[in-house]
Order: structure tokens, then sequence, then C-alpha cells
């Protein structure tokens, strides 16, 4: 008889939690004759959350981390949490949590889970306690080739970590009919005009202001902005640097676009201008959503989107937080649509050969097969 493994997914919230497709599309593509997964999230709500449920994954409400101060008291508060989780008699716990908390491993242990698993899923370390959090794993996923080599390459760490990049859905994510059409008549603009698009939360390690910098030096581009407003100050400063360059007329806000695909079917080239500073991405999604969709793509030289773009192939990569070269390669698109053209087809195949969905489910499922080698009830 084949004993289905119980994985529990932990992440704070499936609303403002940028990952949460990515952990979705994940418990969403496990073989459930194998796999029986639960998600676990501090706050309930949101439309993915709806999703897991229609197909039969259970979203529960509950605390997995506690306060590590004061330390007196700290065993009580873990083992107050655990009781929550020691039912489900979980095989394997996997952490999609952000932070740097070393509690969430304590607890699993207390619950009985003696697998406790977390993905790195940006370049930011800071504290002693990412150590502490890496020494009580059993593996560690990490997004993309540079952490294995900055965050885990002593302790013993190394031999912890499995490289998984993200997938995207490319039956979804595809080239479309464009819709430029539809943005031109939106905003009053010329057939000749240049459209470019963001898609990215508005939160400062985006980058934001190089790419408005950037296209100041165009007559003919306008830039369209699509994410969600999380941080009013951020977007504040943005709409102040808009107006001192007088680009109302030229970069749209368009805030949290729902139809991402025939978005990106209205673009002529897709930027991410990601800084390298703060909390940077370890595997930008947004940036394998518009490759897939067959678009031109410029990025900037950071780590992750240098794993996903072969500069000059499958897309161009510029220095972080310089709007002069970020400008010269998009005059360059401009310039040669063919050039346009052969790096969205690359993009493309790239996608299709790297980056997909089922690649990702598959490689996660052999990491808990890996962990969890003859295991029986």
């Amino acid at each position: 008889m084949t004993v289905r493994i119980r994985i529990l997914y932990t992440i704070p919230n499936f609303i403002t939690a940028g990952s949460g497709r990515v952990l979705a599309n994940i418990a969403l593509g496990l073989d459930r004759e194998k796999f029986q997964p639960t998600v676990c999230v501090s706050r309930k709500g949101g439309s993915i959350e709806a999703e897991l449920g229609a197909s039969g994954i259970p979203v529960i409400e509950a605390p997995f981390t506690v306060s590590a101060k004061p330390y007196p008291g700290l065993l009580r508060r873990t083992c107050q949490a655990a009781r929550v989780f020691k039912p489900y008699k979980f095989d394997l716990w996997h952490s999609w949590h952000y932070a740097d908390d070393y509690t969430e491993p304590l607890i699993a242990r207390l619950a009985g889970t003696k697998h406790w698993v977390y993905t790195k899923k940006a370049m930011g370390w800071g504290s002693r306690a990412w150590l502490l959090r890496s020494l009580l794993s059993t593996r560690i996923v990490a997004d993309n080739t540079e952490m294995e080599e900055k965050f885990f390459n002593k302790w013993g760490l190394r031999k912890k970590v499995r490289l998984i990049p993200h997938g995207v859905n490319h039956r979804i994510f595809k080239p479309l009919p464009s819709n430029k059409k539809y943005y031109l008549n939106k905003f009053n603009l010329s057939e000749e005009a240049v459209l470019i698009g963001c898609v990215a939360h508005l939160v400062p390690v985006k980058g934001h202001p190089t790419l408005i910098e950037a296209v100041n030096n165009f007559s003919n581009v306008h830039l369209l902005l699509a994410g969600k407003q999380n941080d009013r100050e951020y977007f504040s400063q943005l709409q102040a640097q808009v107006k001192i360059l007088d680009l109302i007329e030229k970069v749209h806000f368009l805030d949290f676009i729902e139809n991402i695909p025939e978005f990106l079917s209205a673009i002529d080239i897709a930027v991410l201008p990601t800084w390298d500073r703060w909390r940077r991405e370890g595997c930008p999604v947004a940036l394998l959503e518009a490759m897939a969709c067959g678009k031109a793509c410029i990025a900037t030289d950071v780590p992750g989107s240098r794993d996903i773009i072969e500069d000059g192939i499958s897309g161009l990569l510029v220095p972080p937080e310089d709007p002069h070269a970020l400008a010269n390669a998009i005059q360059r698109l401009i310039d040669d649509p063919e050039l346009r053209q052969q790096l969205g087809l690359a993009a493309r195949q790239r996608v299709e050969t790297h980056y997909t969905i089922e690649k990702e489910v598959a490689a996660h499922e052999q990491l808990y097969r890996e962990i969890l080698k003859g295991m029986s009830r």
C-alpha cells in the first residue's frame, strides 16, 4: 500500500506574500497519490487560498512562529504553538516564511515533525538568526546559484542546499495576440508609441526610479507600471519624481493587474530594474512570466535575474541603478525590431526548457522523497 507523504507548507498569507503563487503552484502540482499537502497561514484571505481549498488542499490559520525573546518562556511559547500541529502528524514541514526566524523549526520538532525545510527567497541575510534557522533545517531550497556561495559555504550548510528555481505556467503565460490597441486608446496615444511594461509591486527594491529616469530620454516611449502600491511613501516618491521630470503624460500607474498575460501582450518591451540592495529577489517570477509570453526583456545584472537571462541571447542585462545604461538598452531594442523578436523567441524557449511549473514540482517531489526515503507507517 502506498503511503502518502503528509506535507505542511507555511507562509504568512496569500494576500501580501509575493511567493504565495509559487507555493500554491507547487502544492497544486504535487502527485496526490503520493503526497498530501496542507497549508498554514498566519492570516487567511485571498483568491489563492480559495483556489487551494477548491482543489481539496486544507488551509489552516494558526501561528507557526513565536517571539524568540524574552528567552525565558521560549520553550513554553513554542510548546503551546506546537499543540495545534501535533494531531496532523506531518511527515515534513516546508517553510516559505521570509523572515530570519528560528522558532518555526523548534515548533515543528515539538509537534513531532522530524524534517523541517525552508526556501530562501531573497538575497538578504542580515542577522545571525539566519544561521540558526539554517542549522536547524533538514534541507534548504535556494532560488538561485549565488545563494549557495554567499550564504551556505560554511558551518556544514552546503550539503543541505538544493537549487530549485521557480517555474511558471507556460500554458497560461504564452505569446498572445497583441492587446496594444487597448492601452493606446486608453491613454490616447499614437500608433507609433512604444510601450514599456514593468510588472512589480511598488516597493523600493524593484528599482522603479531608475526606469522612470531612463524613459525621460525618449519622446515617444510610454511606461506602464503594473503593481500593487504596497508602500505609500515610496509611491509618493515615484509620483514626485514623475512630476519633477514632467513625465505625467508618459508614466502610467496601473496598480494591480489581474490578467498579466493579456497585459504583457500589449507591451513592446518588458523591464525589471531591480536594485542590488536590501531584500533583493531570489528568482523573479515576473521576469519569467514576461519571457514565457515571448517578450524582449531587459533586467538588471543582479542575483536571480542573471541566472535566468543569458545576456544578448534570451534578454539584455544592464548594471543596476544605471539609468543611462538602461536607456541605451531600451534604445537598442526600439531601433532593432528583429532583435526584439529574436530575444522574445529565445526567452520563451528558455522558460520551456528550464523554468516550467512541472520542473519545479518534480524537483520538490524528488527532494521530499530524498529526505523521507524508506518512510513507512
